[in-house]
């Protein structure tokens, strides 16, 4: 997806229906809110997906970002979510039976219900959405500077450009990725959630969010292949038990990392549910998921025309200040 290269941006992590922090986020950056959309006199906000789910505030949130996209002072890509929503909506037909690409299991309805609850008085409204969702790409390569919800992989990424060369999958890629392990679902699972790696020995972990997980999600980069532990790849605020997190991490796990070096164009993730205070993982690798839905930070980085990252270009608000 193309932008201009000569704009400044406000890049801005994962906001789960957290409307009044995002409001204040952006008032924080210069943006004012004028005929009903936010907007600032010459930078554009740029989202990085996992606008629903979990929060108070799941309409305002999208009809607020939605309104800024529109109007050109905005750009968003899709989060897990937002495909999570389009999967849950999405019939297939299967074996003969008509269902939908992802199952409506207890647990995949728990996950969505936040979002299901506060638009099930405006059915017509959520559907707008939806469609909204599918035209969201699931990346932006803007040369200088790239955005992805979890992960970026070169491999898939050029593979997706040739079918659909701005990032925007249509209904039937959906669709093909109710298949496990096909083209679809490996996109999906990669660019949106990240690496996920199973845990040893068959156990399992309640994280933060009251899920039971037998996985855990892992840094997509690594600069040293040599005595990597369980520890050394963890990225998420749910930590390991000890005696796992120091068990050598076996060598076919290593080729589900990615080698993302200090060469390449800037980049910025959301997903990762990160704590304390905004920092850098690398001079060309930023993540602004600071779990303000779980009362921490709504995260934003001002990007210029700088070619490394500066730690002094985070700005934030606490989520937690409202009750978030």
């Amino acid at each position: 997806m193309w932008l201009d290269p000569s704009r400044s941006y406000d890049l801005i992590g994962d906001i789960h229906g957290c409307a009044q922090p995002l409001e204040r986020l952006l008032t924080v950056l210069g943006y004012k809110k004028r005929a009903g959309v936010w907007q600032h006199a010459y930078r554009q906000a740029v989202f990085l997906g996992d606008l629903i789910d979990r929060g108070p505030q799941i309409r305002e949130t999208l009809h607020l970002v939605h309104a800024m996209v529109e109007a050109g002072h905005a750009h968003c890509i899709m989060g897990n979510h937002e495909y999570y929503a389009l999967a849950w909506n999405t019939p297939l037909e299967q074996n003969g039976e008509s269902t939908y690409v992802r199952e409506h299991s207890p647990r995949h309805a728990r996950l969505q219900r936040e979002t299901l609850e506060q638009f099930e008085q405006h059915p017509y409204d959520w559907q707008d959405f939806n469609q909204w969702f599918l035209t969201l790409p699931l990346f932006i390569d803007a040369e200088r500077f790239r955005a992805v919800h979890a992960c970026w992989d070169d491999r898939l990424i050029n593979t997706l450009r040739s079918r659909f060369p701005d990032g925007r999958i249509d209904t039937n890629f959906i669709q093909q990725s109710a298949l496990s392990g096909s083209f679809a679902d490996q996109t999906f699972n990669r660019l949106l959630r990240g690496v996920n790696l199973p845990l040893p020995y068959g156990i399992s972990q309640i994280g933060q969010d009251g899920y039971r997980r037998s996985s855990f999600r892992t840094k997509f980069w690594h600069e040293d292949e040599s005595a990597l532990t369980y520890g050394d790849v963890v990225f998420q605020p749910d930590a390991l038990p000890e005696h796992i997190a120091q068990k050598p991490l076996p060598e076919q796990y290593l080729r589900h990392i990615n080698s993302y070096d200090a060469q390449q164009p800037l980049l910025f993730v959301g997903h990762y549910w990160r704590q304390g205070q905004p920092s850098l993982i690398r001079p060309n690798l930023a993540c602004l998921d600071y779990s303000a839905v779980n009362g921490g930070k709504l995260v934003a980085y001002r990007l210029g025309q700088e070619q490394r990252l500066l730690p002094s270009n985070f700005v934030w608000v606490e989520a937690r200040d409202q009750g978030y």
